[in-house]
């Protein structure tokens, strides 16, 4: 089930960040606001495209959720490897899983650190 839904939500994810897609989905839009006339601008004709896109939104909400948390648990992982093969300091292996207060303390001591190297 996990890798079925690991490869449908790639695809979902690429299809939607097309132009191809864009366009269609403007003229979709553009095909309904043309039948707002011929239905009398109906609550019903407001439904469709509520519903519609409503229902659309939250589905793609967790499929692009699911394709970033891995897109950045994969880099997480290429940049542990880069920093535990170099010269580079290795308590910074992990450090995603700390607070923001810790990330931003251990920012501002790289950022000092690199002021003071440049100097």
């Amino acid at each position: 089930m996990s890798k079925w839904f690991t490869h449908f939500s790639n695809a979902v994810a690429q299809a939607a960040g097309k132009p191809l897609t864009f366009a269609l989905c403007c003229l979709l839009i553009v095909g309904w606001a043309a039948t707002g006339p011929l239905l009398d601008f109906s609550e019903t004709w407001q439904l469709i495209i509520n519903t519609g896109t409503t229902i659309i939104t939250f589905l793609m909400v967790f499929l692009i959720q699911n394709t970033q948390n891995r897109d950045n648990a994969a880099i997480q992982a290429k940049l542990d490897e880069l920093i535990r093969t170099s010269k580079a300091q290795n308590a910074f292996i992990g450090i995603e899983h700390l607070t923001e207060e810790e990330l931003e303390q251990i920012r501002k001591t790289c950022e000092a650190r690199a002021k003071a190297d440049a100097n």
